[in-house]
């Protein structure tokens, strides 16, 4: 019955309205399989056993009236544990915040619940977001489940191993540089960004403000679509949130992709990239091709300044966040993190205010390059997950940079999607990314789910239920 826990969304959903399963037993199988794998690869900070149950019985009291609040009905979700959860403790992964209980959900985490989502737990975190490998030095390194000596991928590394090993259907993600796809892409899973401003923020501690995102990771494509209706919507409390009703289900699948046309800039796409992940990479793109898609060469002009002027923009707005902290928990703070710090409290007003204009100039300018494509294509990750214990404080910038191609969505704000597309050698998993222009998540969504269903990629985890005890 535990294969239950490594399908869709809306299977599960489906199981639960037609009442061959109740919320109560559906949660309580995700709550063993936490207590079976948990101790092995450190997904969680906090599970919400009692609080997730409570939930359940109240859904399923709800479904023997015929009730049913939509397709996330009864369904366990982990939550990122830098969004704040009623009456349970939101540590952003640091030990200042060990203690704080906050009073009111996050606006995604609030969303969901409406919505019939149960919260199962608190996923473990790359330290308030701020890397890409989810090694935390207060709560444990959250572990690849498909070689547990390598990292996850961060910063929401947790809830993408959570998502990978049926402990969860699926997660809320945040992303500054590519915290969402990163980690999806080395866990074998989904992660969406959506375009900038249409998923609140309020009550996720902010990283930085003019870059952060929300976002849901799962295991399908349609699942992501599913979870990211339920979140996006304008909130007048988050200054970023954009008053716009972007359409994210639609009616019908692509049944191909003719008419398609990617764009693919292969000086930033391929700089950098494992011999054997780009193997992968070029086998997604001949089943787009084959699919109909057109792959088509496109110019990027400015990647290069914009990108810097992204580690300008982060690090000076995360000092801003973390300075009134830093004067009295300095000391708590993980070692990678004091190197940000450093780094960012050298940036002026001035560089910081340049950054931001060459930022402005680059979107203008790959709005135009864009003109005619559907999204930009490429791999999400280029380089396999390394070993944990092997990255040193330097390179707490410089990792969501090699080893992935991630933070250009973050400079645009544009909709980006992972979607695993393959296997290295060692059987590590590889994602292909798609970044489609302002408000065409819809779209965006739609060609990953016409890619996602013509492989056998999601077919691998629910073949290997118990992979993590390999």
């Amino acid at each position: 019955m535990n294969e239950l826990l490594f399908e869709t969304i809306e299977t599960a959903g489906k199981a639960i309205r037609d009442k061959k399963i109740s919320p109560v037993e559906l949660t309580q199988m995700t709550l063993d399989q936490i207590r079976e794998h948990e101790p092995r690869v450190h997904a969680f900070i906090t599970v919400m056993e009692e609080e997730a149950l409570a939930q359940a019985k109240q859904l399923e009291a709800e479904l023997v009236n015929d009730e049913v609040r939509g397709p996330l009905h009864g369904i366990p979700i982990a939550v990122k544990d830098i969004f704040q959860t009623k009456g349970v403790k939101t540590t952003g992964g640091s030990k200042i915040f060990d203690s704080w209980i906050p009073n009111e959900d996050a606006a995604a985490v609030q969303k969901l619940r409406e919505a019939g989502a149960i919260i199962i737990g608190k996923a473990n975190l790359h330290e308030f977001a701020m890397g890409a490998t989810t090694e935390n030095p207060h709560y444990g390194s959250s572990r690849n489940p498909w070689n547990v000596t390598r990292i996850p991928g961060g910063s929401s590394g947790g809830s993408a191993v959570a998502t990978a090993t049926g402990m969860a259907f699926g997660a809320v993600g945040s992303d500054t540089a590519g915290s969402i796809r990163l980690p999806a892409a080395m866990c074998g899973t989904v992660g969406f960004k959506p375009t900038y401003g249409i998923v609140s923020r309020r009550g996720c501690l902010p990283f930085s403000w003019s870059l952060d995102h929300a976002g849901p990771m799962t295991r399908t494509v349609q699942d992501a679509a599913i979870m990211l209706e339920v979140m996006k919507g304008h909130d007048q409390k988050d200054p970023g949130s954009v008053k716009r009703n972007v359409p994210v289900l639609s009616d019908g699948a692509l049944v191909d992709l003719k008419g398609v046309k990617l764009g693919f800039y292969e000086p930033y796409m391929y700089a950098g990239i494992d011999a054997d992940v780009k193997r992968v990479i070029e086998e997604a793109f001949r089943q787009l091709e084959f699919l109909g898609a057109e792959i088509v060469p496109i110019d990027l002009p400015g990647i290069d300044e914009a990108l810097n002027a992204l580690k300008t923009i982060a690090q000076s707005e995360v000092v801003s966040v973390h300075e009134p902290l830093l004067k009295k928990y300095g000391h708590l703070y993980g070692d990678d993190l004091k190197y940000r710090f450093e780094f960012g409290s050298d940036i002026s007003a001035t560089a910081y205010i340049r950054a931001q204009r060459r930022r402005d100039q680059f979107v203008r300018k790959t709005i135009k390059q864009m003109n005619g494509i559907d999204a930009l294509v490429g791999p999400t990750n280029v380089q396999p997950p390394f070993e944990i214990g092997t990255m040193v404080p330097s390179m707490a910038i410089s990792n969501m940079f090699t080893l992935g191609k991630t933070p250009l969505a973050n400079i645009l704000g544009f909709p980006a999607l992972s979607v695993a597309c393959g296997f290295t050698s060692e059987n590590l998993p590889v994602g292909l990314q798609l970044i489609g222009k302002p408000f065409t998540d819809q779209r965006v969504l739609q060609i990953g789910d016409c890619y996602e269903k013509s492989v056998q990629w999601v077919k691998a985890l629910k073949d290997n239920v118990n992979y993590v005890q390999q």
